[in-house]
């Protein structure tokens, strides 16, 4: 898999009236947009979204969403790699420490749940903006348990980034060849987080 295969966006802007511009973007292309719309406002919806390059095979919504808490959520996506399957959990965790804690639970949850379907995964990654300024604080003590090692290059903010505010875990953490953070005169007006740009070693073909 190349890093051109799946882009992770969050608090994307999905248009109720007519197509988004994720989906503008994907036109006479071989890309998909998936959206994971988590907020609902009277103009439009806001959320999480996907954009790949692969096949899709299924999609489903995690409602992580806290009581008291701007609603939540991940997009849970399973895409063709060659001969096999790769999961994609893409998600923007909560502000309150405790709200991130309950969040990181239920995603390790979903990552952990025992089905058929879950042993054809070959690989498994999470990725999103996890809100998490505590380096030391038991959400990533919890995610680094799981996924043990994953860089983690500086994003935000992006005109001078100092804090590893996004991040790309991925379970066989040793075909995880590279992780940088983009950091470009572009980037750095598109977003107060510079995006990732990850390089797998699936392979599969």
């Amino acid at each position: 898999m190349t890093n051109a295969d799946v882009i992770a966006l969050q608090e994307v802007e999905i248009l109720r009236d007519r197509p988004g511009l994720l989906d503008y973007f994907c036109e006479d292309s071989s890309w998909t947009a998936i959206h994971g719309p988590t907020l609902e406002r009277t103009s439009a919806d806001y959320g999480n979204a996907l954009l790949t390059s692969l096949p899709v095979q299924s999609v489903s919504r995690v409602d992580i969403s806290q009581p008291g808490r701007e609603p939540r959520g991940a997009l849970d996506a399973v895409l063709r790699v060659g001969q096999a399957n790769l999961r994609v959990l893409a998600t923007h965790l909560g502000l309150k420490p405790a709200e991130r804690r309950a969040q990181v639970q239920q995603l390790l949850n979903a990552l952990q749940a025992k089905t058929e379907d879950s042993k054809q995964y070959a690989f498994s990654v999470l990725m999103g903006d996890l809100n998490e300024w505590f380096l030391w604080g038991r959400p990533l003590r919890l995610l680094k348990k799981h996924f043990r090692s994953a860089r983690a290059p500086a994003t935000f903010p992006s005109g001078y980034p100092l804090f590893a505010l996004d991040r790309i875990w991925l379970e066989q953490s040793d075909l995880m060849r590279s992780v940088r953070a983009l950091n470009n005169p572009l980037t750095r007006i598109a977003s107060d987080h510079l995006p990732l740009l990850a390089r797998l070693e699936t392979g599969s073909s």
